[in-house]
């Protein structure tokens, strides 16, 4: 069964519900839709028990804001389609150590008598940026999810939104592999990936949340297909000069060329190492594979982002924020 646009117009999402609400980048996701909630009638979560024990506080502010939080086992089909009942959007936002499970989360999203819209979690690299994205290691379970969504869905409306790597990560501290490229504001020691002047195009999380919100109310712009979108473009020697400006002062500065950074990603997959995506992902990012000659951002209407130097500011005033927390 081949993927199929459905005729007639193309509806506005109201119900939406979120699946990996409480994540990394799933935080900033539900963040945007409760300050936009006033465009919705039903902003709900679906999440784990452990969660809801785990993290307390967040999931008794979700509450206080209006969320309804459904508490359930995503591993259990009758349960997902109780929750679906209501809704009429699945946002996903699980990690990469869910994204397969994402296939029952759709086809159960298909027979739904409700669900018309699903957005699957692929908030980050472009894994079909070109050709050699179809080989990469850390591409492959989202390659089986568009792939289950090309040969099986029918009735579902979809969006990927592709955002490439997130800017509150790269314009930070790597603590254990500092050669996999790092900007450490307490030692203010930097390791800069290839020769520094290689163009990255960044997202900050929080304009990942705020675009996943224009996806909601941009149907048309963003139906059946894969937008690309960024918060800015930069290179790792602007990110330092930022850096010094705002901190005025000089950091010490060290480089991990392409070659080098192949070598360490080889090793770490031989390895087994959990660290080998990362290295993986950094080398297709300093090969230049987050660029676009145009992105979606204004079809979106979102054509005021976040800046380079509202990153740095940002991880400046965290560390600045996490000394003081510890001092007596």
């Amino acid at each position: 069964m081949a993927s199929a646009v459905v005729p007639g117009p193309i509806p506005r999402g109201k119900k939406i519900l979120v699946f990996g609400a409480t994540g990394v980048i799933g935080k900033y996701i539900t963040g945007a839709l409760v300050n936009a909630k006033s465009n919705f009638d039903r902003v709900g979560i679906f999440t784990s028990r452990n969660t809801v024990v785990t993290k307390a506080h967040f999931i008794e502010t979700l509450k206080k804001n209006g969320v309804e939080v459904i508490v359930g086992d995503i591993n259990d089909d009758a349960q997902i389609l109780k929750a679906y009942a209501g809704y009429d959007t699945v946002v996903s936002a699980v990690g990469r150590n869910a994204i397969d499970k994402q296939v029952d989360l759709i086809r159960l999203a298909e027979s739904s008598s409700t669900i018309t819209r699903f957005i699957p979690s692929e908030y980050g690299t472009d894994i079909e940026y070109n050709a050699s994205s179809a080989t990469e290691k850390p591409h492959q379970k989202k390659l089986q999810v568009r792939a289950y969504i090309k040969s099986s869905i029918s009735r579902l409306r979809y969006t990927y939104l592709v955002t490439g790597p997130f800017a509150d990560l790269y314009v930070g501290r790597t603590r254990h592999e500092s050669q996999a490229g790092t900007f450490d504001v307490v030692s203010m020691k930097a390791t800069l990936l290839g020769d520094g002047d290689g163009k990255i195009s960044l997202t900050t999380m929080a304009d990942v949340g705020r675009l996943l919100v224009a996806v909601l109310l941009n149907p048309e712009a963003s139906d059946n297909r894969a937008l690309k979108v960024n918060s800015y473009t930069t290179t790792p020697h602007e990110i330092l000069a930022e850096f010094e400006r705002q901190m005025e002062s000089k950091w010490e500065v060290s480089y991990t060329p392409l070659d080098e950074l192949k070598e360490h990603e080889q090793r770490a997959w031989k390895e087994g190492k959990p660290t080998a995506t990362l290295y993986t992902l950094r080398r297709i990012w300093t090969e230049g594979s987050t660029l676009y000659d145009q992105t979606d951002n204004a079809a979106l209407g979102k054509n005021k982002m976040d800046t380079v130097e509202m990153s740095v500011q940002h991880e400046i005033t965290s560390w600045a924020n996490a000394i003081h927390a510890t001092k007596p």
